[in-house]
């Protein structure tokens, strides 16, 4: 089974990439995620990817998008929806249209592994793109291993974000903190 995995980074990606492994599926790994902001927090989630990547001999690729400008246009209306109407649509449909391209049988997603993100939302949204494009979207709860994955970047000394992306969701991190 050849599948293409988008990963929004690395620590979220080493349970998956390894539970996946144990089942004999070999992922490819794709960087997409032009939700990621500012400039330079994205490019230390990408660059800790690519690190990790070489110490595990993981294929990878990188589809380069910064992206703040489209981001923005794309949430200002609805700030609260964010997440469901562009960040998980945009990354899952071009994980999606770049799978069927390039004669993979299936995508999937890291964002699969979070307890923190929208779940059902991204399964809803990952099996609708899959028959836009005719593509499988391999379904996976990776949630339970999401502890043992933290754990384990925290081992390797991985670069941990302290949000999930967007400038919005750092904001929101933020004022979660100072209300304790």
């Amino acid at each position: 089974m050849k599948l293409l995995l988008h990963t929004c980074c690395a620590p979220c990606s080493i349970y998956c990439i390894k539970s996946l492994r144990e089942e004999g599926i070999e992922p490819v790994s794709y960087w997409f995620n032009p939700n990621i902001h500012p400039y330079m927090e994205y490019n230390a989630r990408r660059d800790t990817l690519i690190e990790y990547s070489k110490m595990i001999d993981l294929k990878l690729i990188i589809e380069e998008n910064y992206g703040l400008d489209e981001f923005c246009k794309n949430v200002i209306n609805n700030l609260g929806t964010r997440c469901e109407d562009y960040c998980y649509r945009v990354r899952l449909e071009q994980t999606a249209k770049y799978a069927k391209e390039n004669g993979y049988d299936c995508f999937s997603t890291t964002l699969l592994i979070s307890p923190y993100q929208k779940h059902e939302v991204l399964k809803e949204i990952g099996e609708k793109l899959a028959k836009k494009y005719g593509i499988e979207f391999l379904y996976r709860d990776f949630r339970p291993g999401f502890r043992e994955g933290q754990n384990e970047a925290r081992r390797l000394e991985l670069y941990m974000q302290k949000y999930c992306g967007c400038v919005f969701s750092e904001e929101d991190r933020y004022l979660r903190h100072n209300k304790k």
